[in-house]
Formats: structure tokens, sequence, C-alpha cells
């Protein structure tokens, strides 16, 4: 079985859609939400949807998916965003390339519900870097097997990249691959001005290279 993991704060707008998505997929999984104390209604709807609610005292992304695998009964795990849906499709796609025994882990192909063409170009820019050097945002929804995730002692509790941080160590552990399967998440964290906000992420990026 896998172990879907989604940290939540304040979802209420865009929970449903990436619970709904999740729920088209057949093949045997449980839906951990992790919430760090939101004060709309994303408890209730992941609740009504038949997710299993924990709460976090840390409204920190890392420490909220930590926590949900420390509940999560599956083999494998899936690390997903409240604003992401994936294929119906995704889960037995995971389950079909954790079975190799070489593959420790992985993601997939991301895009963005934002008309920018720039953001998709950076999104075909992504792609490689992905399949290159293994290295996955959060946004791509990550996956790993249960036992290298234990071994790499989890998420760094840090408040930003987590998710490279994590997909870095992850390749000390075995084979990382990029499914050929796209992701949605939503553009809002860019609004407007997309060229700024990636820009700010590859400076962010950047620094936390030099540092590590």
């Amino acid at each position: 079985m896998i172990s879907v993991i989604i940290p939540t704060f304040n979802e209420e707008e865009l929970l449903t859609a990436t619970l709904q998505c999740i729920d088209a997929n057949k093949k045997s999984r449980e839906i951990i939400v992790v919430d760090a104390g939101s004060d709309d209604d994303t408890v209730k709807i992941a609740e009504k949807a038949g997710a299993r609610v924990l709460h976090s005292p840390l409204r920190q992304r890392a420490a909220q998916m930590n926590c949900g695998v420390k509940e999560a009964k599956g083999n494998y795990l899936l690390f997903l965003h409240a604003d992401t849906c994936i294929p119906d499709n995704a889960i037995d796609c995971v389950e079909q390339a954790l079975t190799d025994n070489k593959v420790v882990g992985g993601a997939f192909i991301r895009r963005f519900d934002h008309p920018s063409l720039f953001l998709k170009l950076t999104c075909r820019l992504a792609d490689t870097r992905s399949r290159l050097f293994g290295w996955h945002f959060g946004d791509q929804g990550i996956f790993v097997k249960r036992s290298i995730f234990d071994k790499t002692g989890g998420f760094s509790e840090r408040n930003y990249l987590e998710d490279i941080d994590f997909s870095r160590r992850l390749k000390h552990y075995g084979k990382v691959v990029t499914l050929n399967l796209h992701l949605l998440s939503s553009g809002r964290r860019f609004g407007r001005s997309p060229i700024r906000r990636t820009l700010k992420d590859l400076l962010i990026t950047f620094n936390y290279l030099v540092d590590n």
C-alpha cells in the first residue's frame, strides 16, 4: 500500500480537487492530511473525503510531512502539495517504479495552472534538471520507499528547500527516477509576476547549493 501525505494550512480552496484526483486512482492507498492549525474548512474537507487528519503543532512543511510518515502504514510514501493534482494512473506508476530493487524513489514532471509562457519554458528546463541530477521539488510529488525514507532520517526541518535537500540525500541510497507523467499544480504563488518569483526561487536555490 502507498501512503499519500499532504501538509496543509488553510487550503480549503484547492484541497478538494487534489483529493478527488487521488480518489480517481483505484490502487490501494491511504491519505494522510497533516494540518497546521487551519482556521478555514480544510480539516472538514479532508475528513469528508475520508482522509486521516493529523494535527501538527508546527506550521512547517518538512515537520508536517515527517509527522505524517510516523503514522503512515504504507510501504511506499508519496508527498503531495495540497494544490497539486495527479493523473488517475499516478499511484499505479509509482508502485511499478518502486518494485524495481534498484529504485529508491523519485518524482513526476511538473506543470502549472498558469498562462505564462515563461513558466512553461522553466518547466521544460526543470524536466531536464530532474532527469540529469535527480533533484526534485515538492510540487513534483516526491515518492520514496518507506524503508529508505527512514534511513535518510526524513526531511530536514528547515524553512525552505527541504525537498531539494531530501532528494539530494536520497540519491546516496540508490536510483532516483523521474516519471514521464505530468502533475498539475496551482500557479497561485507566481501571481502576475512569474519571472520575478522564479528569479527569487533561483537565488534561494543558489544560496542553498553554495552552503551545502
